[in-house]
């Protein structure tokens, strides 16, 4: 077997993609970060404007963008072999983890002990969650039309519920119409700029040339795209016509599909449609529940979208039908995980050709700019949701408004006291994510066996 041109050997990739795998902990914003200290600053595989192109690709897809940039630099480095090595290695140590973790919380989630855990991690997930928009906020928003469509998309989700994928087209639309008008609004990446950083394209092991298997196929893509839609939807018309379309995993796994056509822009911004539905279009949880599951999620390695497989295990869990409650859990987070990721491989493959030869193009820049923006008033609406179903037991109707207000009576004093504890820790100290989760969770243990009825 030949050597690759930029001669990267294939087993010395996988040792890294699972070193990645393996330390990304954190959210999206600390597995890029991790991603571009290791392949970018250490490794030098890659180059920084190479590396932020691929990233804003991947912000503009729908599902989780860590995991889709890692297969995106996998399939430059190997071909589709590196992509599908570099995809599934990011998975699978937190599908692992938050499978057992599923198991742990429908077995023993009662337990005072567990519950005290629990109750401390969903204040520590506040706070990130916080944080992740301050520092989008901080690479995304540098101008007042870029802050005005982040308020925007806020106030479009608080208040009106305005579909999701509808302010990113919007967004996108926005940016490439700017950008065609002659505005420099959104112009650059959203991110650090490059020419301040020494580690450019020329001087990274893959070059500034476009590889060989970057140059479009028709007859390769197609046959790709094929192969990968048959993955994504036989299993779930097998289960619609076996078990009938009605059924629990019928349901869960037409959800998730659709959930990986039409969510854009990172984990945080998908998390805000998928709580709104599973807790009240399908009652799969609870908003607490929800919680659980983020905070389960942010203390696993891998995407942080893996929160979807505990939905996906509740839902098939409490609607087992005929199969033992455990065995349907399993198989309708297995389920999720499926339809969530097997479309992530089909967008780079199918896509990654044509956008490689686009790199330049400034309009495309500016549609992934303006998406980028929109993204932080998405979280923020994400942030405040979770604020107001972990601090107050009660809500009410805001009158003509398609939103709800917290009801001032019902706050928690023991969940305030700890948010307030976990944002001090987080914006004043500056404490890292692994020891205010772990703080956290210590707090909520501490207050649930000792100090709360």
């Amino acid at each position: 077997m030949t050597a690759p041109p930029h001669g990267i050997s294939f087993g010395k990739a996988v040792r890294v993609w699972l070193r990645i795998a393996l330390l990304s902990f954190g959210g999206p914003a600390g597995q890029i970060a991790v991603m571009h200290r290791i392949l970018v600053e250490e490794k030098r595989w890659i180059g920084e404007e190479r590396f932020l192109h691929a990233l804003n690709f991947c912000m503009l897809l729908p599902g989780p963008e860590a995991q889709q940039l890692a297969t995106y630099i996998g399939w430059l480095l190997h071909r589709t072999k590196g992509g599908l090595v570099a995809g599934l290695l990011f998975i699978l140590p937190g599908l692992i983890a938050i499978m057992v973790l599923s198991w742990i919380y429908v077995l023993y989630g009662r337990l005072e002990s567990v519950a005290g855990l629990l109750f401390g991690l969903k204040a520590a997930v506040l706070a990130l969650v916080f944080q992740a928009v301050v520092r989008l906020s901080s690479r995304a928003l540098g101008n007042g039309l870029r802050y005005g469509l982040a308020a925007t998309a806020f106030l479009a989700l608080f208040l009106f519920n305005t579909p999701f994928p509808l302010i990113v087209l919007a967004a996108a639309a926005i940016g490439w119409t700017a950008s065609g008008l002659g505005s420099r609004a959104f112009t650059g990446t959203g991110h650090e700029q490059t020419q301040s950083a020494p580690y450019s394209d020329a001087d990274s092991a893959l070059g500034e040339e476009l590889p060989d298997h970057a140059v479009p196929n028709m007859r390769r893509l197609i046959v790709t795209a094929a192969c990968l839609l048959a993955l994504w939807l036989a299993p779930v018309a097998i289960l619609a016509l076996r078990l009938g379309p009605d059924s629990s995993f019928a349901t869960i796994g037409a959800f998730f599909s659709k959930l990986a056509v039409v969510t854009f822009g990172g984990a945080y911004a998908v998390l805000a449609y998928v709580a709104q539905a599973a807790v009240n279009q399908y009652h799969w949880l609870q908003p607490t529940e929800m919680l659980d599951g983020l905070g389960l999620a942010e203390t696993t390695p891998g995407p942080l979208i893996m929160v979807t497989q505990f939905v996906g295990f509740l839902g098939a869990y409490r609607a087992p039908g005929s199969i033992p409650p455990l065995l349907a859990g399993t198989l309708g987070g297995l389920l999720t995980t499926w339809v969530t990721f097997v479309p992530c491989f089909l967008w780079i493959f199918v896509g990654a050709p044509y956008v490689e030869r686009l790199r330049r193009n400034r309009a495309l820049a500016a549609a992934l700019a303006a998406v980028t923006a929109a993204v932080v008033g998405v979280i923020l609406n994400l942030a405040l949701w979770f604020t107001l179903h972990f601090l107050f037991v009660r809500t009410v109707e805001a009158g003509p408004l398609r939103t709800s207000l917290p009801d001032p009576t019902s706050l928690d004093p023991a969940a305030f006291a700890l948010s307030v504890a976990a944002m001090v820790a987080v914006f004043l100290f500056r404490v890292g994510i692994g020891w205010v989760l772990a703080g956290s969770a210590l707090a909520g243990l501490l207050l649930r066996l000792f100090v709360l009825p």
